[in-house]
């Protein structure tokens, strides 16, 4: 068996970032992965402007608390003022060009207005309320790197320099099916022996919140001929396949039996709990990952593998998850063979809760939990010993 490190290097080393681009507007770019550089053509803000409403001033017209000053004119964001005259002060707005000649913003609340005369309660020091041009930005700048997720603030960020337009990797094509007999879709009546298909919900949810063109191919029969069919015809499609079920080492397991025959096995299990019995391998060009059916292993394996997988061959910069040391709130006395993560629960007191039932088959535990506790091989827990923590933050995103 490969360990966790392992198999994310190798998974890592095998993912071949896609090299197909389009161009879309900025509006319609969440969760694409930019694929050119973005550079600024302008110096963002790009002239010196109000931090504050208030009264723009030369610092050296207020010589002590309660001078007077004439109020000769008002800027509002998006006007361009004169330039202020000696012992004036000039009206000003938030986001507003600073005058030139002034070289201090005092807030309105420093500031009592007589007639057309604001009387100055505080000293003014240079500088103060003033957003200096290029603060931000400079022209020539790369404010976006190739490789780059586009989230909220990158749009903004674009759209701050006037992009209208972003180049980006066209869309990852992962197709997904599920094996099992056993298994229903919601909706339907169970009969004895049935469960419903909760993997399909888990994991299509965790490929469309990556931003990737998902194809859905439902359940597919337990036989060796129903895999194979339904994994060619995944593979005709799809840059990408994901699976769960059928890859351990039951009668009814085909899903790596088909993969032989199509393709090419290159690893199987993983030295980890829970989610040991985890394939990865090729059809043809496309990359098939076999996730087990657990529901818990199924999930934390696609987060902690397939998840920074995807991402590279989505053309992400950064793949990688991080891990914070936080102290435990709980005690694991019983040392493993083989690395845990386990669901945990992050307390108001600072410290981490373990769900009670850490079974591979209890759901209920991702929904509760906060991330995962990385406990490695031969390690126990006591109150208040720090800990690796996974947040979901960190895999979900």
């Amino acid at each position: 068996m490969l360990s966790a490190d392992q198999l994310l290097d190798a998974l890592l080393e095998r993912a071949r970032p896609l090299a197909a681009t389009a161009v879309v507007p900025v509006a319609n770019a969440l969760g694409r992965v930019l694929a050119a550089p973005l550079t600024s053509a302008i110096t963002v803000p790009p002239a010196d402007n109000s931090a504050m409403d208030g009264y723009a001033v030369r610092t050296a017209d207020v010589a002590a608390p309660g001078a007077t000053l004439p109020v000769t004119q008002r800027i509002l964001a998006g006007a361009v003022g004169e330039a202020l005259r000696p012992g004036t002060a000039a009206r000003i707005f938030t986001g507003a060009p600073v005058p030139a000649g002034a070289d201090a913003v005092l807030m309105q609340e420093d500031c009592n207005v007589a007639g057309d005369e604001v009387v100055v309660n505080a000293m003014p020091r240079q500088g103060e309320n003033i957003r200096r041009a290029g603060e931000d930005i400079v022209a020539g700048a790369e404010v976006l790197a190739a490789g780059t997720r586009i989230g909220a603030a990158e749009m903004g960020l674009a759209a701050s320099v006037g992009a209208a337009e972003l180049a980006v990797f066209r869309r990852l094509k992962v197709a997904c099916f599920f094996t099992g007999d056993e298994l229903v879709t919601p909706g339907t009546p169970l009969r004895p022996g049935q469960i419903y298909n909760s993997n399909r919900y888990t994991l299509t949810g965790l490929v469309q919140g990556l931003g990737c063109e998902l194809i859905d191919l439902g359940i597919v029969p337990d036989t060796l001929e129903a895999t194979e069919a339904a994994l060619e015809g995944a593979a005709s499609v799809a840059d990408v396949v994901i699976t769960s079920g059928g890859v351990s080492v039951g009668e009814a397991d085909y899903v790596k039996a088909a993969v032989d025959r199509l393709g090419r096995v290159e690893m199987w299990k993983v030295a980890m709990k829970p989610g040991k019995p985890l394939v990865y391998g090729r059809v043809n060009d496309t990359d098939f990952i076999g996730l087990p059916g657990n529901p818990v292993s199924a999930f934390v394996t696609f987060c902690l593998f397939v998840r920074p997988f995807l991402l590279k061959r989505m053309g992400a910069g950064d793949v990688l998850y991080r891990a914070f040391s936080v102290p435990a709130g709980f005690t694991w006395a019983k040392p493993g063979t083989r690395r845990e993560f386990l669901r945990a629960q992050l307390q108001h007191d600072g410290r981490l809760a373990l769900f009670a039932n850490q079974s591979s088959g209890v759901l209920t535990s991702c929904a509760w939990a906060h991330g995962l506790v990385d406990v490695a091989i031969g390690q126990t827990v006591a109150p208040g010993d720090l800990v690796r923590f996974i947040p979901f933050s960190e895999l979900l995103a």
